[in-house]
């Protein structure tokens, strides 16, 4: 099977789709996203656009980049020994998006394109990406939704794709240290190039185009839900969670910081503005803050119950 990237049709892509979703963004927000083009020393740059203090979104990003390096940082090449301090190129568009009402939940996104060489000079590449859900408040009209338009993405591919890649989401947003999931999961792939670079690049277009179906129309529904200071503040809480995940495990945040590859500030864009910690704090027994973790963050199969 063939096997030829075609970079500069990935890069319009990618382009193409930040651009497609800061305005949709704008639309719902009303409040335009900063632009900041940037240059890497060594190699690329990248595109960071970002609200803060918006009318819907507190904090949120939407980011390209297409960075180069001389030599595979370990976060990367752990899982491919043979590829360490090969020469690569790494572009991809990357998304957080923090909602002020704690009724609306954080959303990511990814889709991402990787090219190396073995010692030979024989090409590898691949394709990676997926989104998932991190609500606060629990709803289970909006997980359904979620999981759905992340299934109708890959159905084209593969039956098995969907059930292969919603486990991998929900192993991948796993904080092993407090033995709770992040969210309510998604769909998370890596290293995908099976199918072909045509066949592959298709379905990472699928993925990308399918995210405004996704998360729009949950971020519509919850806008607008009336809240208070208990719905911030466990808002604030969960967060936290969050902030461990991406600084602990999180592999494009890893790879960024260990390789030089972005810029810090467009690495940081996916932490959320306002952030809490308590010592052994657990939620009442019977109340919606306790629903999530014995209700939504179990990982359970949205599509059949």
């Amino acid at each position: 099977m063939s096997f030829s990237p075609n970079p500069p049709a990935v890069k319009a892509y990618l382009l193409e789709l930040q651009s497609r979703i800061v305005q949709a963004l704008e639309s719902l927000d009303g409040k335009a996203f900063l632009r900041d083009e940037w240059e890497r020393p060594g190699g690329g740059g990248g595109i960071t656009r970002l609200v803060e203090e918006g009318n819907v979104i507190e904090r949120g990003g939407v980011n390209f980049s297409h960075v180069t390096g001389p030599a595979l940082p370990p976060s990367a090449s752990a899982h491919r020994p043979e590829l360490a301090g090969r020469p690569w190129e790494a572009m991809g568009v990357s998304l957080v998006l923090h909602p002020r009402n704690p009724h609306a939940p954080t959303v990511h996104m990814n889709v991402r394109f990787f090219s190396t060489s073995t010692a030979d000079g024989t090409p590898v590449c691949w394709f990676g990406g997926g989104m998932d859900l991190t609500p606060y408040y629990g709803y289970a009209e909006d997980a359904t939704h979620f999981h759905r338009v992340c299934r109708d993405a890959l159905a084209p591919f593969g039956d098995e794709l969907h059930p292969r890649y919603k486990k991998w989401c929900d192993e991948y947003f796993y904080l092993k240290h407090r033995r709770e999931a992040r969210g309510i999961g998604g769909i998370f792939f890596d290293d995908y190039n099976a199918a072909g670079f045509e066949q592959s690049f298709a379905m990472v277009r699928s993925v990308g185009d399918g995210f405004l179906d996704a998360y729009l129309p949950v971020l519509a529904r919850r806008k607008d839900t009336p809240y208070g200071e208990r719905e911030r503040d466990f808002q604030a809480y969960r967060r936290g969670r969050y902030v461990e995940f991406n600084l602990i495990f999180d592999r494009g945040t890893l790879f960024g910081l260990q390789s030089g590859a972005g810029r810090t500030e467009a690495i940081m864009m996916s932490m959320p503005p306002i952030v809490k910690w308590r010592y052994e704090w657990q939620p009442e027994d019977g109340t919606l803050e306790a629903a999530l973790y014995t209700d939504f963050l179990p990982p359970r199969d949205w599509l059949t119950t």
